[in-house]
């Protein structure tokens, strides 16, 4: 998704969280290399955050209170790749569960009718 779009004004963001079953317990340095090299992100890497609870980030909180499709309802992260999409406003247009892949079709089409509002 980042590299196909882009250039389009897709912007990909990762945020690393310890909170589910221990699955990031290095350091910043050491998630961002793992990523790199094992997976090839080339999208910007975050501080490790957390995402739910008493210590979640601000900008969790915020997207976590959001109401938005298909997911549906505001609550808590599930798990490690659940996914937001924000609008070039800002807004929160969209919020995928861990199991789908950024290249699922519902995805895809909300990307690209954002995208194309410029």
């Amino acid at each position: 998704m980042h590299e196909k779009y882009g250039k389009q004004g897709l912007v990909v963001l990762g945020f690393p969280c310890n909170q589910f079953g221990n699955q990031e317990p290095g350091t910043n340095l050491e998630i961002k290399e793992f990523c790199t090299s094992k997976y090839k992100v080339s999208f910007d890497m975050f501080a490790k955050v957390d995402v739910n609870g008493k210590t979640a980030c601000k900008l969790y909180q915020h997207l976590t209170k959001s109401d938005a499709k298909p997911k549906g309802g505001p609550g808590k992260v599930a798990w490690n790749f659940e996914k937001f999409v924000l609008g070039r406003d800002g807004s929160v247009i969209g919020r995928f569960g861990p199991r789908v892949k950024p290249d699922d079709a519902a995805v895809v089409k909300l990307v690209q009718a954002e995208l194309a509002k410029k």
